[in-house]
């Protein structure tokens, strides 16, 4: 990167990510957000919220998030960075429209905006720009400025993203057994889509065959195999394996499941597993209750030892990653030759994201992208 540290065109951040409960009686309306316009009635989103139930009601994502923003506003000042840092969330507070009325209020027109889903998929990516365009349409219909909005780019194989989850795999390594650890298996871990949802991820061109999610997520599994051989001198066997399924069982998604995946490896004699939960930025529920919950309790059952490696979370490393982001985006909207910086074969992902991009089964508006009603 370029040691300048001129953000502009962009006056501020947003750090977007999906929200969570943080106590009981949040549970169930923070759902009802979560599932708004299905029309699921309350007692079975009570059932659906059992596994929040289980921690108090509350979920890790905002005090993670709360984190993230402490490490970014550091990164940034200790750098040179002068850009105010804002937080909003999709489903539950502080909310995404009412952070938007307050940077438009405090002045902000320009806005670089990094979400906590680091690949490519319509829940990962276009429904948050979905979500940016119904806020701003909100600002908008209150005679407010309405601030010009770009997502940063995907950031699956950034070093400052990678590099922690390396060290993760390595320390949990180091945790088995010494009389397993050199025949155990990693299981690279991720949210389970639909089939199709995942086939038309990505640009038109990436579609089918699990189109860029799965060919993001396999295109890190093995930056990290790599790096775990060149420091252990071990080529572990792995496999991308999927998490969290909540369709309906008539709809075909991404399979392996893990716990499936455990019993597999079990019945063939693997030793002992470290499961890597590389789709995730941070710990929250998906991470503490499908792996360290349930994974580990079925691997419990088996006799089969299992580590989980560590998310990225507020890693300083990553908070570096969204400093460079910014200004290599901001170099580009300058003229500037931006490098971007990425690891593995697939190369940096593409700023703007182009029409039939992780497209959705209804059309509904999305900012930040070629097609965005808010240029």
């Amino acid at each position: 990167m370029s040691d300048l540290r001129d953000p502009a065109p962009y006056d501020a951040l947003l750090l977007l990510s999906f929200g969570g409960p943080e106590g009981p009686d949040d549970v169930v309306p923070f759902l009802a957000n979560v599932t708004r316009g299905r029309g699921i009635p309350e007692e079975r989103l009570k059932e659906v919220g059992k596994h929040y139930f289980l921690f108090g009601g509350v979920s890790p994502i905002n005090a993670q998030n709360r984190a993230l923003l402490d490490a970014l506003r550091t990164d940034f000042a200790e750098n040179g960075l002068d850009l105010p840092v804002y937080w909003g969330n999709r489903n539950w507070a502080p909310y995404l429209t009412d952070t938007l009325r307050e940077m438009a209020a405090d002045g902000h027109r320009r806005i670089a905006v990094l979400a906590t889903s680091a690949y490519a998929s319509y829940s990962g990516c276009r429904q948050y720009r979905e979500n940016l365009a119904e806020s701003l349409a909100v600002l908008e219909a209150e005679g407010l400025p309405v601030p010009r909005v770009d997502k940063l780019r995907h950031y699956f194989n950034h070093p400052g993203f990678v590099q922690p989850m390396v060290d993760g795999v390595l320390a949990s390594l180091a945790d088995l057994p010494e009389d397993v650890r050199g025949a155990a298996h990693l299981a690279f871990t991720t949210h389970s889509i639909p089939v199709s949802a995942a086939d038309t991820s990505g640009p038109v061109e990436t579609h089918g065959d699990g189109g860029a999610y799965v060919a993001e997520h396999l295109d890190v599994a093995r930056l990290i195999v790599d790096a775990v051989r060149e420091e252990t001198g071990v080529e572990y066997p792995w496999q991308l394996v999927y998490q969290s399924r909540s369709g309906a069982p008539h709809i075909p998604w991404l399979e392996p499941d893990i716990c499936d995946h455990l019993e597999t490896l079990h019945g063939a004699g693997v030793p002992a597993v470290v499961m890597a939960p590389i789709g995730f930025v941070s710990d929250h529920m998906e991470v503490l209750y499908d792996l360290d919950t349930e994974a580990t309790a079925k691997a419990a059952e088996l006799g089969l030892p299992v580590r989980r490696s560590a998310t990225v979370g507020a890693d300083p490393r990553f908070a570096a990653a969204a400093r460079e982001l910014v200004l290599e985006r901001a170099a580009a909207e300058q003229g500037r030759g931006a490098r971007p910086c990425a690891l593995g074969a697939l190369g940096p992902s593409h700023d703007l994201c182009p029409v039939g991009c992780c497209p959705a089964r209804a059309s509904r508006p999305a900012a930040a992208g070629a097609d965005s009603p808010y240029a």
